[in-house]
């Protein structure tokens, strides 16, 4: 299952619109007292769309993935107005301005703060002519959340395994990718001694009881993502072997999850849920031996929740369409 340009253009179709769509929002906000009953845009000038603050995030991240990637993109020139009219000193100031302020210690923590080290290394990535001003002017933002990255997995002594934002190993994941794109040997030590501490001695993980009902990330499946980038070639296979054993029989792993309700924000998640895990099947597959039955079998199965994720990205509600796109291209790229 191959992308087309089309579809990367119906992708993109989203978030450029999404990202000035300033209501409805989700506000998780801490107000310190009466001066901070503010509206969303001039809370983020930056990151006031896409319903909620993570998601205009990674709808950025998308937006510059889908314009490296695809030259002939017809937005091209939309993503580049969107980005010259937010990426700005000033406006990134403010973004970090809020983090600094008391109260506010584990504002998107840790979900949001992956994205935004996921989008600092796609900006870094990108050819475009202005894509290295638009990094330095979000470089302080970047700074704030890598020095929060660094206390927050020291101090938390259990991983959080929940399939929705709070979740460690997706953030590790995106983090350790950031790490070892800028060769930030401190913060990649940071992160693999964290991932160890946490995931290393896991066996017969009870991924029958997945999914969770608002659940977009499989608990058991990022784990391994996770812990396929963490661990030597040779030491993963007998790895993950210990911790899914009898990976077909897991029928709640392997098969979509039904989605009740496409407009429900919670619900919709699920739609999320079977991307994301075609995302982790593709990848850990292709880190498994040749010979390993599991790969096979991963494969299969992203194919299944690829087909069943995919209709509903781009279905007229808002529920899904303001982030679903984000979780389509990392379950469609092709797996390197």
């Amino acid at each position: 299952m191959h992308l087309t340009l089309d579809q990367v253009s119906a992708f993109a179709a989203l978030p450029l619109r999404s990202l000035r769509h300033e209501y409805p929002n989700h506000i998780m906000h801490a107000l310190n007292g009466p001066q901070d009953v503010l509206s969303p845009r001039a809370l983020h000038p930056v990151f006031y769309g896409c319903y909620d603050w993570h998601s205009a995030v990674h709808g950025y991240w998308l937006l510059a993935r889908c314009a490296r990637q695809y030259p002939t993109l017809p937005q091209q020139d939309n993503i580049a107005v969107l980005f010259d009219e937010h990426f700005t000193a000033a406006n990134m100031q403010q973004e970090r301005a809020y983090f600094q302020t008391p109260g506010r210690v584990s504002f998107e923590r840790p979900y949001g703060w992956a994205w935004i080290m996921a989008l600092a290394q796609e900006l870094d990535t990108w050819q475009h002519p202005k894509a290295k001003i638009w990094l330095a002017a979000m470089e302080p933002l970047v700074a704030e959340i890598r020095s929060r990255v660094f206390s927050y997995f020291a101090k938390l002594s259990y991983a959080i395994r929940v399939g929705t934002h709070y979740n460690s190993a997706f953030a590790l994941k995106l983090i350790l990718d950031f790490a070892r794109h800028r060769n930030d040997i401190e913060l990649e030590s940071a992160v693999v001694t964290a991932s160890c501490r946490y995931f290393m001695g896991d066996s017969n993980y009870p991924a029958h009881y997945e999914p969770g009902g608002d659940e977009f990330l499989s608990a058991a499946l990022t784990e391994a993502l996770l812990m396929s980038d963490v661990l030597e070639p040779n030491v993963f296979p007998d790895w993950f072997a210990q911790y899914l054993p009898a990976l077909g029989d897991i029928g709640r792993l392997m098969n979509p999850a039904d989605v009740s309700d496409h407009s429900d924000p919670k619900i919709a998640h699920l739609n999320g849920l079977n991307l994301s895990r075609a995302w982790c099947m593709k990848r850990i597959a292709r880190r498994l031996p040749e010979s390993d039955p599991a790969g096979p079998i991963l494969s299969a199965a992203a194919r299944r929740h690829i087909e069943a994720g995919l209709p509903n990205v781009v279905s007229g509600e808002y529920a899904g369409e303001h982030w679903l796109a984000t979780f389509a291209m990392l379950a469609m790229e092709a797996v390197n």
